[in-house]
């Protein structure tokens, strides 16, 4: 309760302090939207000033902004953002005026010397996000894996943030497990956010308008998880014109399309890989053979202006993937699955209040079907969500704002598990028999936020919020403060620091090894409710225009977290699932980024530990998980030769994840009297480590024009010097001596794709 004290007492000062020193003229405002000139697309983030002042403010997701206290008579009014040509307008405000305005800012190219002026975003003191990375979008669909431009894959480049041995669903940021991560798009959950292999994310790049990453200490409109945030907003289409993009490659294909409809605009996109086909065609190792999977999605949105304050959204994502895997000794199925949808609405109610109300529904789906060594096994898992959310934004005056808001949701859970060893032996549901469970479970959470941003000075601002939650099931209630703190030491050199507490709902169960397939649970009351603790230390410099150079250190405490059991074949709570302990993330992060010119990327290096410390694990010892990962190097570079060629490239280096060694077997009779099966005897869990992994890819882009379309010929090389890592390792007990068989990723796969506009 101590936490929700200072809370409530640094908002009591924030508010004080607005209520003793009144504006001198309350109602002379300026507010409105800021859009893109060519889309009419809102711009989130951009920065609006008013000449010769030290007024201003950023817009919001919508693009929404609101500056008080102008000065009465003629004021000229500034907007900036990456990418896009400065805006200036002067205009007339009279007393007790409420001004409103739409800005339209118009794009330029990233990588032109002409707008070196023009492209870097002004630095507003008022921005307090502490380990947030933004990266433009059309700078990160410049970076190309098999020909597909891939915002996700971009993220991943990034420093700290890991994929699963570069083949998972899940990403591990700062020495957090998948499960810890919120994905959201569109205001939806999202639980599945990459496609098999890691090769290929979920999010089509020509659908996805803003991305925001923050790899900790998160503000108080978000939470459930305990380590990062991916936010996420989907294109709302042109509201101009009509306009389309085909991109025809060897591996996938996809297809987008946007115009005018009504009062407001439409995008719709689609995307289908063909690897399957591909690889069936390429040479194989009997011994090694290759993956054979595909997969699919489709992104939509429409929206509609109600009136010059309301607008409605309807969006939605699918995703499907499938993979096969034959080899000797064992062969496996998975099937993975996203449906998401929302409906969101957004009022303005004056220069000073911005509502938003946002209702999903989303479903996230698995299955898992393996047969090694003649025993046959099955896991598959569901979670349905629906939920409400509802956010107000209150401008209170030019260093105040306060934004509070409240979250309801209903998650229904399926859970399968079946280690019979003979297929279609499962349990009828909610029944437990030997060798496998089959259970549903149904929850509701709420939660209620507020935080406000304060600037105390020129140089000093902060953040201040709390969260409170409250899970039906466990009957749990929970208070997660929030701090963030910005002080500008000297122009372009501006120091942060974060802590906060974060609560988790959900539990993840993800076999040691075969990190690809995760399993959710929901949190029954039968262990702790999950936390973290974050503290962080940043410092975020500008050496030169387009340039950025930030230095981050992290500690993170993590309690109560969960590692699956192995051997359990029945159990119908959390407690009997998982084994319950603590753990510590603790690292640096350098990242190093050049936004304009004709050469742009950006290097990251991260050198991170993360410890988990388990009563029945390893008899209480500390161990390293498979989060852990000691070295993490990132270089992504791309070069705009001319109008007529592009070339870019992208390194990887991480050290391998930890892994459980098999030392010996026995035979047994298993729970389902299945006699003489052989089991193995594992050593201490993650006692060992894979080798180190590193990648080069290379891509050259040639711009033309075909049939009139402006278009573009992209060759790719993936994986230059085909290096196949390992993915995983599995013990074969098939023979006599158990053998050990590395599962190893993709060799160099050179793709050959057309994109066209129209």
């Amino acid at each position: 309760m101590r936490y929700l004290f200072y809370v409530a007492l640094l908002l009591s000062l924030y508010t004080s302090t607005f209520a003793v020193t009144p504006p001198a003229d309350k109602s002379t405002s300026i507010s409105g939207f800021v859009l893109d000139s060519a889309t009419k697309e809102p711009i989130v983030a951009a920065t609006i000033t008013i000449k010769g002042t030290k007024l201003g403010a950023l817009s919001n997701k919508s693009g929404f902004f609101s500056v008080k206290n102008i000065p009465t008579g003629k004021v000229t009014v500034r907007a900036s953002m990456v990418g896009y040509t400065r805006f200036e307008q002067t205009i007339d405000i009279k007393e007790n005026e409420a001004k409103k305005i739409t800005i339209h800012l118009a794009s330029s190219s990233i990588t032109s010397e002409s707008v070196v002026v023009t492209a870097e975003r002004e630095e507003d003191k008022r921005e307090i996000a502490v380990s947030a990375v933004n990266i433009p979008v059309e700078q990160m669909k410049t970076i190309r894996i098999g020909g597909e431009s891939d915002v996700f894959r971009a993220i991943q480049f990034l420093p700290g943030v890991l994929s699963s041995s570069q083949i998972s669903s899940g990403l591990y940021i700062r020495g957090g497990s998948p499960d810890q991560n919120l994905v959201l798009v569109d205001g939806s959950n999202v639980y599945n956010p990459s496609h098999l292999f890691g090769f290929i994310s979920t999010f089509n790049p020509e659908a996805i308008k803003d991305v925001e990453l923050i790899k900790g200490g998160f503000p108080a409109q978000y939470g459930g998880r305990m380590s990062a945030v991916l936010d996420l907003t989907q294109k709302e289409g042109n509201k101009d014109n009509f306009e389309g993009l085909v991109s025809l490659g060897l591996i996938s294909s996809r297809a987008s399309l946007q115009g005018p409809i009504g009062n407001g605009s439409w995008f719709l996109g689609g995307r289908r890989t063909y690897l399957d086909l591909l690889l069936s065609a390429v040479p194989q190792d009997p011994e090694n053979p290759l993956p054979n999977f595909n997969f699919y999605d489709v992104n939509f949105k429409v929206t509609q202006a109600l009136g010059p304050d309301d607008k409605i959204y309807f969006s939605g994502f699918l995703t499907k993937d499938n993979l096969l895997y034959d080899a000797p000794g064992v062969t496996f199925t998975i099937g993975l699955g996203n449906k998401v949808g929302s409906v969101r609405w957004t009022h303005v109610y004056d220069e000073s209040v911005f509502s938003t109300v946002n209702f999903s529904a989303s479903n996230y789906s698995n299955g898992f079907k393996v047969n090694q060594s003649d025993f046959e096994s099955e896991v598959s898992n569901s979670i349905t969500d629906y939920s409400l959310k509802a956010d107000v934004e209150w401008f209170a005056t030019n260093e105040l704002t306060i934004k509070t808001g409240y979250e309801g949701t209903m998650y229904h859970f399926k859970f399968l598990q079946d280690f019979s060893g003979q297929q279609g032996q499962a349990a009828e549901q909610d029944t437990i028999q030997p060798g496998n469970t089959n259970f549903s479970a149904t929850d509701y959470t709420h939660a209620l936020y507020v935080q406000g941003n304060y600037q105390f000075t020129d140089d000093f601002s902060s953040q201040v919020g709390i969260r409170a939650s409250y899970w039906d099931t466990s009957k749990v209630f929970m208070l997660d403060p929030r701090f963030a703190l910005r002080y500008q030491l000297a122009e372009g050199i501006a120091i942060k620091g974060a802590f906060g507490v974060f609560h988790q709902y959900f539990r993840l169960a993800s076999l040691q090894d075969f990190s690809f397939f995760d399993t959710w649970l929901p949190n029954d009351g039968t262990v702790p409710a999950s936390y973290a603790r974050h503290y962080i230390l940043s410092l975020e410099t500008k050496p030169y225009k387009g340039y950025e150079i930030n230095f981050d250190a992290y500690y993170k405490e993590l309690y109560n977290l969960s590692e699956l059991k192995q051997f359990q074949t029945a159990g119908k709570s959390v407690a009997d699932v998982f084994y319950n302990g603590n753990g510590t993330a603790y690292g640096i992060e350098l990242f190093a980024q050049k936004r304009i010119g004709d050469f742009t990327g950006w290097a990251g290096y991260a050198y991170g530990w993360v410890w988990g410390e388990f009563p029945d694990i390893n008899n209480g010892a500390k161990f390293h998980p498979k989060y852990d990962r000691r070295h993490d190097f990132k270089l992504v570079g791309n070069y705009h030769m001319n109008d007529t060629w592009e070339f870019g490239g992208s390194f990887t280096f991480q050290s391998g994840q930890p892994y459980t060694l098999v030392t010996s077997r026995f035979k047994t009779t298993l729970p389902d009297e299945s006699v003489n099966k052989s089991v193995n005897f594992e050593a201490n869990r993650y006692a060992l480590r894979l080798p180190a992994s590193h990648q080069l890819n290379l891509n050259a882009v040639y711009n033309t024009t075909i049939f009139g379309l402006k278009s573009k010929v992209i060759l790719d090389v993936y994986n230059v010097y085909s290096r196949r890592d390992i993915w995983f390792r599995v013990f074969d007990t098939q023979n006599d001596v158990t053998e050990v068989k590395d599962i190893r990723l993709l060799p160099i796969i050179p793709t050959l794709s057309l994109e066209m506009k129209f």
